[in-house]
């Protein structure tokens, strides 16, 4: 049973005490307060790094005081100086998401007894676990391999197999499902006690969708609850006193639903499970960003467990304390605590404020690749006559945006010739990727006019996607569009200063699609809901759809150029299921940006214009942006969308009026 021990002295009491028990000046309450067969464990944990060991920023190429494994490191030996005992665990996406990652997936390479930067740095930390994240499958499994070999610690996941049997028990699994580590503890009274310490993890089922092309015909994977409650009674059985997931899955209320993505509050509710640390939304958890029944905000509960998700590229250092209690028939948790420590704040003018130094030890097994990953983001491909920025790229047509489709329809316009689809209209499909958001008001595309490096690139281009074509009808192009238009809430015509952003749905689902020419109804509601369900069969945003000046002919067949991810169903678009696909390249969406850079020379990345929004009888809606966007306001205002600045947004944002 878990339950929450009440002191009679505050926080600040023990703290005092300990300073004057230890000469420590932040030993945690627990550890002060243990007594005889008491002992504080303290839980630490990382999640969704995406390959940022270093403070630094790839794309812009400048030094970044919100990101970094070696920032969070710095924290590690403190935060564990306030506990008589500690473990640090990893929650998966540790893999992909920067230029360093690219350089040695595509690059360098990884051979047999190669160490991969991202675990060169978590080494220096002395892991006790790890799991897997979606991410981690974008290079392909054999890379994985090769990854996770030079890892100094174990590596669980209990939902994704080479084969699935009869049951959660019978699955061929890629991996260990748990680990029961055993530790001795000391407790309240100085004396050493053993305690056995299961980590089980888990992975969203999704990856078959969002990586088919690696995994499809050789892996496949569990639900997430149900590979829980299978194996928590295993690791029992085994002797574990405790039993702490790592879900790389998310928060969401419920209810809950079979193959969920985002099901950590439910695997909270797993009989056994006495913790979990949780990730792969990008947020932080206890915090106001997630709400619900059987949620906790102050204790930071999950159906009464502590839980705790730690942001994401470093941002955050996940922390569970447990004050254990020994007894016949083994340790109890009697109390609990739930935080997540930052590497940075903002003070009152909006400026960043590092709370951490760098880990030296961290930057030092890494830094001949850093140093590689530099000269290889630098290496100029072309120039641009034109800046590419994304500031106002969910709001009107953007060049960053422009560019991606630009250079996917000239490679898949190409590649049809002399196949059975010569001949057929080809459209092309894109979002942007860096538009502020939980990224924050620095975290937008800003390529001025000049030279262009494959750092440029990659920064339009995030994700190391393959390209694939679809081949879809004018209906489905339809509604492929009116899933994208659900990033914007429903306006109320006329009405006054109005948020436009559904904050809930992500930017890079937000296609644009390039061939066609339409407007966007926001008075209208969202025909989809947020997973992608029709939810309002007689709504309409997309209006005045147009291919080649006349209205699109619902029959008339389409290639349209798209990414793997979208191709096999991610973001659940019509058209997009995986079984429309008539082509996969063999080249990365990044690799054919650069390749048609190169094939120009000079490029003119200029917003045709081809979506705006429909009038809504004068209403205005506001839109946050990063304040360095007001260099490009008077381009956006010369594209045809009535914008101004409207004053200061929260957590150092922009915000801009439009007039509808």
């Amino acid at each position: 049973m878990t339950r929450t021990l009440k002191f009679p002295l505050t926080r600040r009491d023990f703290v005092r005490r300990a300073a004057a028990l230890t000469g420590l000046t932040a030993l945690h309450p627990f550890s002060v307060n243990a007594q005889e067969k008491q002992a504080h464990l303290r839980i630490l944990s990382t999640t969704d790094l995406h390959c940022h060991v270093w403070p630094y920023d790839y794309y812009g190429d400048r030094p970044s005081d919100t990101v970094g494994l070696a920032r969070t490191a710095s924290i590690i030996e403190g935060i564990r100086a306030e506990a008589s005992n500690s473990m640090l665990v990893d929650n998966g996406d540790y893999l992909q998401g920067n230029p360093m990652g690219d350089y040695v997936a595509y690059s360098r390479g990884m051979n047999e007894g190669d160490i991969h930067p991202v675990i060169a740095g978590m080494n220096t930390l002395g892991y006790d676990a790890g799991t897997l994240g979606n991410h981690e499958f974008n290079y392909g499994v054999e890379f994985l391999d090769r990854v996770n070999a030079g890892a100094k610690y174990p590596i669980v996941c209990a939902n994704f197999a080479t084969s699935l049997g009869a049951t959660p028990l019978e699955d061929d699994l890629y991996l260990p499902p748990f680990v029961i580590l055993d530790r001795d503890i000391t407790d309240g009274s100085g004396e050493t006690h053993p305690v056995r310490v299961g980590l089980i993890g888990f992975v969203p089922p999704q990856i078959m969708l969002w990586d088919r092309s690696h995994l499809e015909g050789n892996y496949e994977t569990r639900d997430i609850v149900e590979a829980a409650k299978a194996w928590v009674p295993e690791i029992r059985a085994q002797g574990a006193d405790i039993v702490v997931a790592l879900s790389h899955s998310g928060i969401a209320p419920g209810p809950e639903t079979d193959m969920m993505e985002n099901a950590s509050l439910f695997v909270a509710g797993v009989e056994g499970i006495d913790a979990v640390v949780t990730g792969h939304s990008h947020r932080v958890w206890p915090s106001t960003d997630f709400s619900g029944d059987d949620m906790d905000q102050e204790s930071g509960t999950l159906m009464g467990k502590p839980a705790v998700m730690a942001g994401f590229w470093g941002s955050h250092m996940g922390l569970i304390d447990l004050l254990l209690e020994r007894s016949a028939d083994g340790w109890e948790i009697v109390a609990f605590e739930s935080t997540a420590r930052p590497i940075y704040e903002r003070d009152a003018d909006r400026k960043i404020v590092p709370l951490v130094t760098d880990y030296a030890p961290t930057l030092a097994a890494t830094e001949a690749v850093h140093e590689a990953t530099l000269e290889y983001v630098r290496a100029e491909v072309g120039q641009t006559e034109a800046p590419l920025q994304s500031y106002f790229a969910v709001v009107s047509d953007d060049p960053s945006v422009q560019i991606v489709s630009q250079a996917q329809s000239w490679y898949v316009t190409d590649l049809m010739k002399g196949t059975e689809w010569e001949g057929l209209p080809v459209l092309s499909a894109a979002a942007p990727f860096k538009s502020g958001g939980r990224g924050g008001p620095e975290y937008y595309t800003d390529v001025p006019a000049g030279p262009v490096a494959i750092k440029n690139v990659a920064d339009v281009y995030l994700y190391p996607n393959t390209l694939q074509v679809v081949e879809i009808s004018g209906a489905q192009v339809k509604e492929w569009l009116e899933r994208s238009a659900g990033i914007f809430n429903q306006i109320e015509p006329g009405g006054t200063d109005q948020p436009l952003i559904n904050p809930e749905f992500p930017a890079y689902n937000f296609d644009v699609m390039d061939g066609v020419t339409y407007r966007i109804d926001v008075t209208q509601p969202s025909r989809y809901d947020g997973d992608g369900a029709l939810a309002n069969p007689d709504a309409h945003r997309i209006t005045d759809l147009m291919f080649d000046g006349e209205p699109i002919d619902p029959e008339q067949m389409f290639v349209v150029a798209t990414n793997n991810y979208r191709a096999g169903g991610g973001g659940s678009f019509p058209g997009a299921d995986g079984t429309t696909v008539i082509l996969r390249a063999p080249d990365t969406n990044r690799d054919v940006i650069v390749r048609y850079i190169v094939e120009r020379g000079t490029i003119s990345p200029a917003a045709d214009g081809n979506w705006s929004f429909a009038e809504a009888d004068g209403a205005t809606v506001l839109y946050d942006s990063g304040p360095a966007g007001v260099a490009y306001l008077q381009d956006v205002q010369a594209r045809g969308l009535n914008i101004e600045p409207a004053g200061d947004a929260p957590d150092g944002f922009m915000r801009f009026r439009i007039t509808l």
